[in-house]
C-alpha cells in the first residue's frame, strides 16, 4: 500500500502529533507499506536527521518531502506551511492508495484537496483542540473558538474517515458535526517507559531533602495550565519537577521559585526522569489523549489528571491514579497530598497503571490503523471488506466506542 502521510509536525518537533506519525511511519514500513512524509520544514539551521528503518542491507531511510514554512505569530516553536506547488508534485508522484492527514488545519487542508483532485480517499486523524487552544489564546473574545470549528468541520467533512485518539474526543467531534468519526488510540512503548529505569541517586539530587517527586512533562505553553502546579510547589515535603519547554517557561519559572526545571528531556534521559518521579501530574484541560500520562503508566508512576478529554480514557480512577476537576489548582494539590501521604498508595496505583498499559503497543495500534485503511479503502472501491476479530466501532451516540479505561463522572471526584 502507497501512503502518503500529511502532518502538520515532524521531528526534530517535540509533540504527540511529531511522534505518532514517527511511529505510524516506521509501522507501515515494517509491514511493508510504503509511505512518503509530507511536513512543515523547520526553523533555519535545526538538525533534521534521517530517519532509518530496518538494519543491514534491509535499510530504509524514510521518504519526505519538507515544505518551506514560517513560524506561527507568538508561538515560534509551532511551524506553518507556506503555499506551495511541492505538496502537489509530491503527493501525485507518489502515486498514494490512500492519504492519512495527520491533525489536519493548515498543510493538511490543503493535503485534502490534492487528495480528491487525485481521487484519493483520505484518513483524517483529530489530534489537538484546535478549538480549545483559540479559546486558550483568548483568540478574537470566543470568536476563534468558533472558527476553529468551522474549520475542523470543513477539513473533516471531507475525510472518508475522522479517526479520534479517545472517547470524549469522538463524542465532542461527532456533538460539533464532523461525521464519520470513529477510534484511534495511541500506543506506548514500555519497554522503554519501565520501572526500571528509577534512578535513586537522581531522585536525591533533585529531591536532597527525601521530598516526595511530583513532575510534569510536557510543552510549557498556555493551555498546558502548568500554572495549576503553584498550589503544589508550596506544599511541604513535595519538590515540583518541570521537564519540558516553551514560552511560558519564564513566568512559571518566576511563579514557582521552589521548583525545578529540567528544560527539555529526550530519549534514555527522558525514560529516567519518568521512571524516577513519585507522582506524575498533567495540568492540560484540552488533551485530546495525553501520551504523558501513558509513558507515566508505563514507569510505574500514579498518575493525576483532569477529568476531561483524554484523560478520561486513561485514568482509572482510585486505581492508577486520581481524576480533579479540571483547571483547579486546590484540586491539584488536594490530590498529590493524598498520594504524597501514602507509599503503598503510590505503590499499588503503579502497578496497577502499568499493568493497564502493558497491551497498548505502537504494533497493536498501528494494526488497527491499518485496519482503518482497509476499510476505507473498500468503501472507496464498493468492495466487501473481511470481518476484524476486533473492528472498529462507530461513534454516533454516547458510549458507542469502547473507552481505553472508565469514564469518571464529576461526583466522584476528590471535593
Amino acid at each position: 500500500m502507497r501512503v502518503v502521510i500529511v502532518t502538520e509536525s515532524f521531528p526534530p518537533e517535540v509533540n504527540g502529533v511529531a511522534h505518532s506519525v514517527l511511529r505510524t511511519a516506521e509501522h507501515l514500513v515494517r509491514r511493508g507499506h510504503q509511505p512518503l512524509v509530507v511536513t512543515p520544514a523547520p526553523a533555519r539551521g535545526a538538525q533534521c536527521p534521517p530517519h532509518t528503518f530496518g538494519a543491514g542491507a534491509d535499510a530504509a531511510e524514510l521518504p519526505m518531502v519538507r515544505i518551506p514554512s514560517v513560524p506561527l505569530p507568538g508561538y515560534p516553536q509551532v511551524r506553518i506551511a507556506l503555499p506551495s506547488r511541492q505538496l502537489t508534485a509530491a503527493m501525485a508522484a507518489h502515486r498514494p492508495d490512500i492519504v492519512h492527514l495527520a491533525s489536519p488545519f493548515v498543510l493538511g487542508a490543503r493535503g485534502m484537496q490534492v487528495a480528491a483532485r487525485l481521487g484519493v480517499p483520505a484518513v483524517a486523524v483529530y489530534q489537538t483542540d484546535l478549538a480549545g487552544y483559540a479559546h486558550a489564546y483568548r483568540a478574537g473574545r470566543g470568536l476563534g473558538e468558533a472558527a476553529a470549528w468551522h474549520r475542523i468541520r470543513a477539513v473533516h467533512r471531507a475525510a472518508a474517515r475522522t479517526l479520534a485518539p479517545s472517547t470524549p474526543t469522538a463524542q465532542d467531534l461527532t456533538a460539533h458535526g464532523v461525521p464519520r468519526v470513529q477510534l484511534w488510540p495511541r500506543g506506548v512503548d514500555s519497554v522503554r517507559f519501565h520501572p526500571r529505569h528509577r534512578d535513586e541517586a537522581l531522585h536525591r539530587t533533585l529531591a536532597p531533602g527525601g521530598e516526595v517527586l511530583v513532575g510534569y512533562v510536557g510543552r510549557l505553553a498556555p493551555e498546558k495550565r502548568v500554572d495549576l502546579l503553584a498550589a503544589t510547589s508550596g506544599l511541604p515535603g513535595v519538590r515540583v519537577v518541570i521537564i519540558g519547554d516553551g514560552p511560558s517557561a519564564p513566568g512559571l519559572k518566576a511563579s514557582m521559585p521552589g521548583a525545578v526545571f529540567l528544560g527539555r528531556r529526550t530519549g534514555e534521559e527522558l525514560a529516567r526522569c519518568f521512571a524516577t518521579l513519585d507522582v506524575f501530574v498533567h495540568t492540560g484541560p484540552l488533551e485530546t489523549f495525553c501520551q504523558t500520562i501513558q509513558e507515566a503508566m508505563a514507569s510505574g508512576v500514579p498518575v493525576i489528571g483532569p477529568a476531561a478529554g483524554g484523560p478520561l480514557d486513561l485514568i482509572a480512577h482510585h486505581r492508577t491514579g486520581l481524576l480533579v476537576p479540571p483547571r483547579d489548582d486546590a484540586a491539584v494539590a488536594r490530590a498529590v497530598e493524598t498520594l504524597a501521604a501514602d507509599a503503598e498508595l503510590r505503590a499499588a496505583y503503579g502497578r496497577a497503571g502499568r499493568a493497564e498499559v502493558t497491551a497498548r503497543t505502537w504494533e497493536a495500534v498501528g494494526d488497527l490503523l491499518l485496519r482503518h485503511y482497509a476499510e476505507v479503502l473498500a468503501e472507496h472501491h464498493g468492495v466487501a471488506v473481511p470481518p476484524a476479530a476486533t473492528p472498529p466501532a462507530p461513534v454516533g451516540s454516547v458510549g458507542s466506542v469502547a473507552p481505553v479505561g472508565p469514564v469518571v463522572v464529576a461526583e466522584e471526584l476528590p471535593a
